[in-house]
């Protein structure tokens, strides 16, 4: 009995085996999966410096700008950099990615070039897509226009910010048009920062030519809570901070396109409801071309004849002049004035529009 027992064990064994090697082979390309995405990831940061996560609620961009904003020249390779060449199409890209539903920039720099920096803080405020900056560390000289160009901004406790006069390096000639070409470049700064945070100009002025603060130069040291009160940065807070306000912004930006979806659907069907239904021609609008090429048909086979025999058969007829056929329209030959059927039912006058004697026929 034990015997059978254990056959009929080992017999339901071979029809029902464990799916070990389906399990084994789903669990291997699973981690396959992630390991290439892993990798993907990791070559990103390396080339752009920059990494977009996708398993969070929503799909967003993480940009970062640390170092020193290079310019249109080339600085030693032992400074670290962030190319402007290399972060405008990355801005154009998340853009125009239906995928990528928000921006955070990371800022940590020293500053770096004046004309690139505004360009990448122009492309920032300039995007449709929600977009949040975060000041780690320090966001220095050029670097505060970049941290007002986004939507919401955000800096730590710990972080600093250096205000100062714009500065160049170089040959520099000592002559009034290099004020005037400083106190320009210093306006356009001036006038991004005040636009894109709450900051006032008279503020924002009176602290890059403090000369009381700052030993060897000219200019203003905020950290974080000085940034929040005067105005130039919206919220003090750190990453959980910064991305919870964009997922937010990302969720009221998406309610909102619903609403304007819907109100435009409505709107369309309001339309159309309004619109006046084209009428149906009638009937003897429908068949006025039909007689028409009658018309023509039966003149062309007609032979010619003279005017004195369209006279005599017109008189037979009672119509004159022959061109001209006055009452309803009933089908009559003006040669011979015989009566034939009507085709409307004698509703409408009808003019020879030909301007002679041909037949008439419906």
């Amino acid at each position: 009995m034990d015997n059978n027992k254990r056959k009929a064990d080992s017999a339901v064994g071979e029809e029902n085996p464990l799916p070990t090697d389906a399990a084994t082979s789903e669990e291997e390309e699973e981690q396959a999966e992630i390991d290439n995405a892993q990798s993907q990831q990791t070559q990103q940061i390396v080339q752009t410096g920059s990494i977009t996560p996708a398993k969070g609620r929503h799909v967003i961009h993480c940009l970062t700008i640390v170092g020193q904003v290079e310019g249109h020249y080339i600085l030693p390779p032992q400074n670290k950099t962030t190319k402007y060449e290399h972060v405008i199409p990355q801005l154009v890209a998340i853009q125009e990615d239906p995928q990528i539903e928000g921006l955070i920039i990371i800022l940590n720099t020293v500053g770096g070039d004046v004309e690139a920096g505004l360009a990448i803080a122009e492309l920032v405020s300039g995007m449709r897509k929600p977009t949040v900056s975060i000041v780690l560390g320090g966001g220095h000289s050029i670097g505060v226009p970049l941290a007002v160009s986004a939507q919401q901004s955000f800096i730590v406790p710990s972080a600093t910010m250096t205000l100062h006069p714009v500065r160049m390096n170089g040959v520099v000639l000592g002559v009034p048009q290099t004020l005037s070409y400083f106190d320009k470049m210093q306006e356009r700064i001036v006038r991004f920062v005040t636009e894109n945070s709450k900051v006032s100009a008279d503020t924002f002025r009176n602290m890059i030519m403090n000369t009381g603060e700052l030993v060897m130069d000219v200019g203003t040291v905020l950290d974080g809570q000085q940034a929040v009160e005067i105005g130039l940065i919206d919220h003090l807070g750190g990453l959980a901070d910064a991305i919870t306000c964009l997922y937010s912004m990302i969720d009221e930006q998406k309610a909102k396109k619903e609403q304007e979806t819907a109100s435009d659907t409505a709107e369309e069907k309001e339309t159309s409801a309004k619109a006046p239904s084209r009428p149906k021609a009638s009937r003897v609008e429908v068949y006025q071309p039909v007689m028409r090429r009658r018309l023509v048909k039966n003149r062309r086979r007609e032979p010619f004849r003279s005017a004195a025999a369209v006279k005599n058969d017109s008189a037979v007829a009672g119509v004159w002049p022959p061109h001209r056929l006055s009452g309803p329209l009933t089908g009559q030959n003006i040669r011979s004035g015989q009566e034939r059927r009507s085709w409307d039912g004698g509703a409408k006058s009808y003019v020879n529009p030909f301007g002679d004697a041909g037949p008439v026929s419906d």
